[in-house]
């Protein structure tokens, strides 16, 4: 969660993933041009029940802290559980997914001659427009997202965000393009491109082109774009060109984070993934051929419906089968209208445990790959000073000159807990 303490104009509570991120600089944009003022943005996620557990939390909170706030609420579970939202008098308005981006949104909220309505969502399924918003940038010079797609057409018996995000659509290439060339115009050394499911990329655009070749495209573009980093991707969807671009672009960084959420390949069936176990295992043997420094980070799902002690298993031996660095586990949450909320459920401590002992192994992979890193010279994106990322994506705290939005070579010396300790060469 990012929040922002109210202040003159609106401001934003953002839960969620990077999407959401990216969205919330759209209105927050939109609602400075309409003069929004007095209000607070609450940008929900439905992933899980704790996500929309938290949304609900965050309301009450804003309510008591600033009685005199106009609160909005919008986002992947203000769409999907519109009643659960309607039935909170914390909440003065509720904003659908297609509404939260359009600055006419923002300017009836705004407006003082006619009462916008409590309640603005639409049918999602019915949505076309694609996802290119342009904005201004996201405040401190570092990291910056782009959205190049929304939706998804895939039907996962346990995942709900389809329903609040519609089907998948594209940005085209030459807005995307330019949206990036004005980002690094405006001093962004990195850009992530994001999405609900960005290596389905162009399927709906004219000459239907691949992730890959987006990729290939903003860095010949953009030739000042210093890095250029995916977040999540399905590796049974990626395409001939990623795997090149990841061979012979250093601008692209070496970090995948791949949505696995098994190693079961029974339990990837119920779920109705598009992969086997073994499928993801090459891909990263695939990967890691094409560069060979890659690392890989996963989202994991411990205790779906019906997984056996030997079906989890599995799942910890897939963190070692791949090579996974980093690791997102979500114990399982059934939603609601989802087939996999009708499955045969385990009970909820067999699911806390098996995800503590998921994130257990998580922790292991990941402090044996910055043990490995010490005496590597990495190259580190400033966030604030004396803290960035390397290009694998590792948190590093640094001794030396380097102000956020900065790329300094920095000598890896060792690592504390979760994160490198190094010294700038600068």
């Amino acid at each position: 969660m990012n929040a922002a303490p109210p202040a003159a104009g609106t401001s934003f509570v953002t839960f969620g993933c990077r999407l959401n991120a990216f969205e919330t600089e759209v209105m927050r944009g939109h609602a400075a041009a309409a003069g929004l003022d007095g209000a607070i943005v609450i940008n929900t996620c439905a992933v899980t029940a704790e996500a929309v557990r938290q949304a609900r939390q965050a309301i009450r909170r804003a309510r008591r802290g600033h009685p005199g706030a106009r609160i909005i609420v919008t986002g992947c579970a203000a769409h999907t559980e519109t009643a659960l939202f309607e039935a909170m008098p914390e909440v003065d308005h509720i904003l659908g997914n297609r509404e939260k981006t359009r600055p006419e949104t923002f300017a009836r909220l705004a407006g003082a001659c006619t009462a916008p309505p409590r309640t603005a969502v639409a049918d999602i399924m019915e949505a076309k427009e694609t996802a290119g918003h342009l904005i201004a940038g996201f405040g401190a010079r570092a990291r910056a997202f782009v959205a190049v797609q929304n939706g998804c057409d895939h039907r996962c018996t346990f995942c709900i965000i389809p329903f609040g995000r519609g089907p998948s659509r594209s940005v085209p290439m030459d807005e995307v393009a330019r949206q990036v060339a004005m980002l690094c115009a405006d001093g962004y050394r990195e850009v992530v491109l994001t999405g609900v499911d960005i290596t389905a990329y162009g399927a709906d655009l004219p000459d239907r082109p691949r992730l890959g070749s987006l990729v290939r495209r903003i860095l010949r573009e953009v030739p000042e774009l210093r890095r250029l980093r995916l977040s999540s991707i399905d590796s049974v969807e990626a395409d001939d060109g990623l795997i090149d671009a990841l061979a012979t672009e250093d601008r692209l960084m070496p970090h995948l984070h791949l949505s696995l959420q098994s190693g079961d390949d029974m339990i990837l069936k119920r779920m109705k993934r598009r992969h086997t176990a073994a499928d993801a295992a090459a891909f990263c043997r695939r990967a890691r051929a094409a560069r060979p420094d890659v690392v890989f980070g996963a989202d994991l799902i411990a205790g779906f419906p019906t997984e056996t002690e030997e079906m989890f298993k599995a799942s910890l031996e897939h963190v070692r089968d791949c090579g996974l660095t980093y690791l997102h586990v979500f114990p399982f949450s059934p939603r609601p209208g989802t087939p996999a909320a009708r499955m045969p459920q385990l009970a909820r401590a067999e699911i806390a445990g098996r995800a503590a002992r998921l994130r257990h192994a998580g922790e292991t992979s990941h402090a044996r790959f910055l043990e490995s890193e010490a005496g590597a010279v990495r190259s580190v994106l400033v966030e604030r000073p004396g803290l960035g990322r390397t290009e694998h994506f590792a948190r590093v705290a640094f001794s030396g000159p380097g102000e956020a939005g900065e790329i300094i070579s920095a000598r890896i010396t060792g690592y504390d807990h979760d994160r490198l300790t190094a010294m700038s060469l600068a």
